[in-house]
């Protein structure tokens, strides 16, 4: 696969420089060689060269993803840095994570406080400290991440958390990795950013989650869910609910980030990162109403077009199909998520939200509008 993809005429695209989005392959077809070929050996990809101690930065890390890739590379020995702007504590005990656990990693962790916006600052003391690899949690914007890079000459690898939201709204799915992308979507900085690490020749690595979902999710995921089940609320769902998407639980991305970290079939490469499974939007209600041990959801389907919601959100995901292919992780990586869509889900709820622990407060404001109209239809 990864042959397939690096054959590109000398002149490059002015739309995108990544391999991954030549639109000129057939990104179905390509999807079907990656599950057949079998010259990848998953098993030797995680003989990485991370092994060795490495000095690392993690650009964010106190919010959510970082939390649980801190973890695990302070585990595996190596000196990890977070840069933040110092407004979250640097550390806290997780729920489930033993006292000397979390006194372990406490005493290990070095932070770095900065705005990563103030380019100059990023470029004086990253240099001062030469990293070896930097983990970019947080990074939107291209410019934000070219100063990291001239502060770091020597960088043995920069390994970014993009988003599969970049790809090319489509009628063939899965997205795999060589799907057209979108220079328009929302998430073009991160596009960008993709576009920058491929010109500047650096050895770099791109993950691309769909949705994520986890303890400490700071997006109104499943916490959407939860708490309206909590409130023994219908749950609305717009149009007919079989819109199918996909949710990848924050643990087996952190376990991604680690197997890409010092992994030669990962240098310039780009993966899908995501459950194993697809699922409706129904699915999902009745998924978090099993994983939180509520009774089967009432579920009320509604046109958001009947409704003005203003600036307020009605409805958390993007109305349209919308999942990726993992085969490329599975096959060139060895890695496979270990959550199920409901065991994951469990996860989420009895370490988070079940706890009573939550990151927004409930606002039924658009669903009253919605039940109320349909309580009117039903009259």
């Amino acid at each position: 696969m990864s042959k397939l993809v690096v054959l590109q005429p000398t002149k490059q695209p002015s739309i995108s420089l990544l391999p991954s989005s030549l639109s000129d392959f057939n990104g179905t077809k390509l999807c079907q060689i990656q599950y057949q070929r079998k010259v990848w050996q998953p098993k030797e990809a995680l003989h990485v060269a991370a092994s060795s101690t490495k000095k690392i930065l993690i650009m964010g890390g106190t919010r959510f993803i970082g939390v649980f890739l801190s973890r695990l590379l302070v585990k595996e020995d190596h000196q990890v840095t977070l840069f933040t702007r110092g407004k979250a504590p640097i550390t806290q005990q997780l729920p489930g994570e033993s006292d000397s656990e979390f006194s372990d990693f406490k005493s290990k962790i070095l932070h770095l406080k900065g705005d990563r916006k103030d380019f100059e600052f990023v470029k004086s003391s990253l240099s001062a400290e030469g990293f070896d690899v930097v983990y970019d949690i947080n990074g939107r914007e291209a410019d934000e991440v070219e100063p990291i890079l001239d502060a770091l000459p020597n960088l043995e690898q920069f390994i970014y958390c993009s988003s599969a939201g970049v790809y090319l709204k489509s009628d063939l799915l899965p997205h795999c990795e060589i799907d057209a992308v979108d220079p328009k979507s929302r998430h073009k900085g991160k596009l960008n950013t993709e576009n920058l690490l491929y010109s500047r020749g650096v050895n770099w690595t791109s993950l691309r989650p769909v949705y994520i979902y986890g303890p400490l999710n700071y997006n109104p995921v499943e916490e959407w869910f939860f708490h309206r089940l909590k409130a023994g609320r219908p749950i609305p769902i717009p149009n007919s609910g079989v819109q199918i998407t996909q949710l990848g639980h924050v643990k087996d991305l952190a376990k991604a980030f680690i197997q890409v970290l010092g992994n030669e079939k990962a240098s310039k490469q780009v993966f899908n990162i995501s459950g194993e499974k697809y699922v409706t939007f129904d699915g999902l209600a009745r998924a978090c109403a099993k994983a939180g041990g509520f009774p089967e959801p009432e579920i009320v389907h509604y046109n958001p077009k009947e409704f003005d919601f203003g600036k307020k959100k009605a409805f958390p995901f993007r109305d349209q199909h919308f999942f990726a292919s993992i085969e490329k992780a599975k096959h060139v990586l060895g890695w496979k998520p270990e959550f199920d869509l409901v065991e994951g889900l469990a996860d989420s709820y009895n370490l988070d939200f079940g706890r009573g622990t939550y990151r927004k407060e409930a606002d039924f404001s658009t669903d009253d509008m919605i039940l109320g109209k349909s309580l009117v239809l039903q009259a």
